[in-house]
């Protein structure tokens, strides 16, 4: 009976330690809020630092695009925009000048190491974030799975065009989302959504200007 008193401290110290660090992890995750951006209303993009933000391309126009940042209303210029169907991303760059100095000081980096599959990762939107895993391109249709091969699952609950894809461990960026990946099962009459693509962080980093990146 002498062990029970014992066994049962060992128990709560183990489920405090696990709330803890559940705690902690929300509220890192929520930190990279901060560098989420509505673009042109309802959709998102990131703040990578020095007034860049980067985004989907279909999410803007070619020359400037409304921009919510730090609660504050911008006037963003379009840097460089691809066509929508070679990469979707756009460089936006607002007057650094016009931002509060705690976000001035912030730089968000791309994400360096290949991803795999099962691989944990943050959405991150203005108004919170949601976790989600990287999905195998094997497990995505034949007619998407080389062009498409970067997804992850949980489509009802993470973050639309724009929004950006975060490692859930170093915090860096693995990509911006881009589009929904569907099929149609046999005999359904509408298609369901499996995935969503983002554009990796190896593509963003090529499509950034040299004279832009830090």
């Amino acid at each position: 009976m002498r062990l029970l008193p014992a066994l049962l401290l060992m128990i709560l110290v183990t489920v405090a330690a696990i709330r803890t660090s559940a705690q902690s992890e929300v509220s890192t995750d929520s930190s990279l809020r901060m560098y989420a951006v509505h673009v042109s209303g309802g959709l998102y993009g990131v703040y990578l630092g020095k007034g860049l933000i980067i985004t989907a391309a279909h999410v803007v126009g070619s020359a400037n695009a409304p921009v919510q940042i730090a609660d504050l209303n911008l006037q963003a210029k379009v840097v460089k925009r691809s066509p929508f169907e070679e990469l979707d991303l756009a460089l936006l760059s607002v007057d650094e000048e016009k931002l509060p100095i705690s976000l001035r000081l912030r730089r968000m980096p791309l994400c360096q190491r290949p991803l795999y599959a099962g691989e944990p990762v943050i959405v991150a939107i203005p108004e919170g974030t949601a976790r989600s895993q990287v999905v195998s391109p094997l497990s995505l249709p034949r007619d998407v799975r080389k062009r498409f091969s970067t997804a992850i699952r949980d489509v009802a609950t993470t973050g639309n065009s724009g929004s950006g894809v975060f490692d859930a461990n170093l915090k860096c960026l693995l990509g911006i989302m881009s589009r929904k990946i569907s099929i149609t099962p046999a005999g359904a009459e509408k298609p369901r959504d499996i995935a969503k693509y983002f554009v990796p962080a190896a593509v963003i980093r090529a499509f950034i200007p040299s004279e832009y990146r830090f």
